[in-house]
């Protein structure tokens, strides 16, 4: 698979919807995640992330102009041990809650989720989880997408990454482009490059998102050796 470059990917697209990007820095010491939100309505737009516990939620921005929580209120990350769990809806707490249960893996949890009911999109629910352990990193990605826009049916893809390759990383978004309805993300993650210092992945990612449709960004950088970590939060919404 070709190594894209990420700027160029989300300059190329103005609405990808979210997107979640994962991998290793190239000198091999960081791990990183990265999760952004767009949007077209103003009850989209009408949101920030902010800081909960080691993860992050989303909120109004404005209560008096929020029309429908659903599908966008909802805590896109959340750690548990030396797991960090990046999602676009509530499935965050599905994994958060399998996991922490013993009983369930990150696949398994995701099994009682399906795409949005938010026909005709029906948004594919997408999902990462890092796990960082004395030096060693790994990575998973899912979507639950409907099958080409087949309500009544559910497509299930997990990737998982070992050995992570230093510099590079894997991307996935919800839709492949603006449309209507929106087209499901399709393919496995694209293999894209991955910025070497915190500030120059949030710099790049958020110079490069739509400035229409971007929202908010969530950026971070984990040291693999410590597991120590530093979080950028962007919000178009001051």
């Amino acid at each position: 698979m070709e190594l894209l470059s990420l700027e160029k990917e989300l300059r190329e697209n103005s609405y990808p919807g979210r997107g979640i990007v994962i991998g290793r820095t190239r000198d091999g010491r960081m791990a990183a995640a990265a999760y952004f939100i767009m949007g077209r309505s103003q009850n989209s737009r009408n949101r920030v992330f902010v800081a909960d516990g080691e993860g992050i939620r989303t909120q109004a921005f404005d209560e008096s102009k929020m029309e429908d929580p659903s599908l966008i209120i909802y805590a896109p990350v959340r750690v548990l041990g030396n797991q960090t769990i990046v999602t676009n809806g509530d499935q965050t707490d599905t994994i958060y809650d399998g996991i922490q249960s013993g009983a369930l893996t990150f696949e398994q949890s995701l099994c009682s989720r399906e795409f949005e009911p938010d026909g005709p999109n029906y948004t594919p629910r997408i999902s990462g989880i890092l796990h960082v352990e004395n030096g060693h990193f790994n990575y998973a990605m899912s979507i639950l997408k409907s099958a080409d826009g087949n309500p009544d049916a559910c497509d299930r893809y997990t990737f998982s990454y070992e050995n992570c390759v230093a510099g590079e990383g894997r991307f996935i978004h919800t839709y492949m482009q603006d449309g209507s309805p929106l087209p499901s993300f399709e393919g496995e993650p694209k293999r894209v490059n991955v910025p070497d210092d915190i500030e120059s992945c949030t710099k790049l990612l958020w110079d490069s998102l739509n400035e229409d449709n971007k929202v908010s960004l969530f950026v971070r950088y984990i040291n693999i050796a410590t597991g120590k970590y530093e979080t950028r939060i962007v919000n178009k919404n001051h």
